[in-house]
Parts: structure tokens; sequence; C-alpha cells
């Protein structure tokens, strides 16, 4: 045997061995917890994450990381033109309780409030929470320094399968609405926010979140309390409240390949600047698929927001889908219908004028194509370089306030930890 073959050997019998001493450590309930995505949510079980994976004693570690530095340019009255950066880095570390359980606690932080400025990045027909004391309008907000601090016990109820999932978490993610874009599968490839976020779920950075879940083989439901105030202007802190507002979430997992969710909840004054509280109601369906190229996911999300203030039904719709055209090359793709009812809320004059004369929403669709290149820069961390256009379609009475063929073009440089680096 040549000395190449023999070091390849010895390389792979090492992994073989790791696998083997982190296969003894874990148990059903391990693994449960390793393939959730933020909070409880989940993708379908045969995406395979972009996570490191280390064995400290008979403690598991997983860490995860995506950053995003984008240059944004919009046309029209409402655009707006950027340089920013949105980022995550996600650690947890699970350790076995017993013969059937574990236990997880899990870190996200995100370094968006001092790497984008000014508590916003351009976003048309964005709207969503608050800035210096006014609603947001075509912009998407920061994330918070500590997106999420949670802390799982799991433990394995029948030879069956069945599975008991408690979750507390000072910020986290309720059981509410599809699995958060920043870890959809197939927003991977997509630096911005949907507009449909306020819509599906924008509760996945809530406070004083307790859910109590129960798995058994396919499906899996779910019952969650937390605080209903989104999180407030200053993004580095960590906020509190009463559980003031539930939610509940059914599950369904037909294959590996499928991952699908209906939820309900009752949202307690989500917004600081509007009176009235949310009920919302949401539904989706994830696809994961291996490729030659890679994994092709994709998501059909619906969501809708009922308001106790304005007894108004607003609903989203979302079809999401990346591609991997070859092992470097990936194609994105995202499509959403959105009636919005926000768009001149800093405009009252002009607001009150359009609702006499058309009513108070207007419904606004998105159409977003990318491309994304893999180029090989740093060991342990995959660099892409991509670019996606968003052209936008709108009622004819908004648009001598707004532009008649508005569009966007992100052009973006992503870093992301390589998987089992």
């Amino acid at each position: 045997m040549g000395k190449r073959a023999q070091v390849c050997a010895l390389i792979l019998l090492q992994m073989v061995l790791a696998d083997r001493v982190l296969a003894q450590e874990m148990n059903p309930a391990s693994m449960f917890l390793m393939n959730l995505a933020s909070g409880t949510s989940a993708n379908p079980a045969a995406w395979p994450m972009p996570m490191i994976m280390r064995h400290y004693g008979k403690w598991n570690a997983m860490f995860m990381s995506t950053g995003f530095l984008s240059e944004i340019q919009q046309s029209g009255p409402r655009g707006g033109d950027k340089l920013y950066s949105t980022n995550w880095f996600m650690a947890s570390a699970e350790h076995r309780a017993g013969s059937g359980g574990a236990f997880q606690a899990e870190l996200m932080l995100s370094f968006d409030p001092a790497t984008t400025t000014g508590r916003r990045y351009p976003l048309l027909f964005q709207t969503g929470e608050t800035a210096y004391g006014l609603p947001l309008q075509d912009a998407q907000h920061p994330h918070n320094f500590i997106m999420s601090l949670g802390f799982h016990y799991t433990r394995q109820l029948t030879s069956g399968g069945a599975m008991l999932d408690l979750y507390f978490a000072p910020v986290g993610d309720p059981a509410l609405g599809p699995v958060a874009f920043p870890h959809r599968a197939s927003a991977i490839e997509l630096p911005q926010a949907p507009i449909s976020h306020h819509w599906q779920d924008s509760t996945h950075i809530a406070d004083e979140v307790v859910t109590v879940g129960v798995r058994f083989r396919q499906i899996k439901l779910e019952a969650s309390g937390f605080h209903g105030a989104e999180p407030g202007e200053n993004r580095w802190t960590i906020g509190s409240g009463p559980l003031d507002s539930w939610s509940a979430r059914l599950w369904y997992f037909p294959s590996r390949n499928w991952a699908a969710q209906v939820s309900l909840g009752r949202i307690v004054h989500p917004e600081a600047l509007e009176p009235g509280d949310q009920t919302r109601v949401t539904a989706s369906l994830a696809y994961t698929r291996a490729v030659p190229g890679g994994n092709w996911s994709s998501t059909v999300v619906w969501g809708r927001t009922h308001s106790t203030a304005t007894f108004r039904n607003l609903n989203s719709y979302l079809v999401e889908s990346v591609f991997p055209v070859s092992r470097k090359n990936f194609l994105t793709g995202r499509w959403e219908l959105v009636d919005k009812d926000e768009l001149f809320r800093n405009q009252p004059d002009l607001e009150e004028r359009l609702t006499t004369l058309y009513g108070s929403t207007f419904r606004i669709e998105a159409y977003t194509a990318g491309y994304t290149r893999d180029v090989e820069i740093f060991r342990h961390a995959q660099t892409g370089f991509g670019a996606n256009f968003t052209a936008y379609s709108l009622p004819a009475a908004i648009k001598p306030y707004s532009g008649v063929y508005p569009v966007g073009v992100n052009l973006f440089v992503r870093f992301r930890l390589r998987r089992g680096s």
C-alpha cells in the first residue's frame, strides 16, 4: 500500500471511530434534538444541515453560521440603496439524560445591530416593527444580538418512538408558523427577508417562550405560551414580559423528504405603535430532495392575520426554492402575494385619502430570481458570490406613489460554515 493510500486509510479509520463514539453517546432523544431548526421547528429530515459537529467528553456540540454582505439598489420613490450585512451564529450543546432522555442548550447570536446601520435595510413594501419611534416602511429591521437562548429536555416515552419535548427560552421561537426564513432550507441563498415575514414567521424571536410537544412516528403536536410583543428597538438586550400569548402547531412528516405544518396563535399587542391583538393562522409544506449537484429544497407557505383593532383579515402566500445546478452553482426563486395595510402609515394624510378612495388594503406581488456561485477561498467556510433581482406588481391606485414598475437588485457575498469541517 502506498503512503498516500495509508494516510487516506488512517483518516477514514479515525472518522469511523469518531462516528462510533458519537453514536454511543447519542440516543433517539439526542438525535431528535440535533435535527431541529429554530425553536422546535424542523426542515425535512433529508436536508443536510450545514453544521459542524464536535464531541467533548459526553457532550455533543453543533455549530452553524451564515453571513451576507449585501449591496441593495431599489428603484422608484419608495426605493433605497444600502451596503449592509445580515448574519447569525448558532451553537448548541447536547447531553444524554438517563437512558431515554437528552438535554440541550442553544445560543444564537447576530451582529445585525452593528452591521445593519440605521436600524433597517431597504426592502420595498416591507412593513412591521419600528425604528426611531416610527413604523418601518419599505424597510426590514435587524435581528437582535441574542436571537435565541433556549433549553430543551426531550425524552423517549415508548419503544414505538413516542417523544416528549419540553422547551424553555428567554428568547426563542414558539410553535407558530413554518421554519423561520433565516433557517429555512429553501431560503439559504436569499439574504433579504420575505415581505410576508410578519404574516408567517415573525415570532421566531419572542420572549419568555414555553413549549410542550409530543411526537409519535410521523405526527408532532405542540403548544406554546409566550410574550407577544415584538422586540424593542434596542437590539442588544433581552426583553421580558408576561406569558400573554399562545399558539399550537401540528406537524406531519410523511417521509424524510417532506415536512408539513398548520398552526394557530393569539398574539397580544405585537406592534408597539398599533392597538389591538392579532390572531394568526399559517400552513406550510416543505420538500427537500437530493439531486446531482446537492439538495433541491422548496417551501410553500400561507399565512393570515386578523387584527382585533381594525377587524381586517390579511393574507399572504409564498413559494420559495433553491436548486443546485451543480455543486457550486445555485439558482434561487421566491414568489409572494401579500395584503398590506401599512404602506403609508408614516404619511397619515395620504393614507386617509387612499383609504377613502380605494380601501385600506393593497395587494403586493413580488417575484425574486437569483444566482449564487461558490468560490473556494477559505478552508472552513463556503464562500459564494451572488445576486438576485426582484420585480413587483401592485395596484394602479398606489403606482403614482410607488412607481409603475419598481424593482430591486441585491448583490452579495455569502459566508457559511462548511459542513463537517
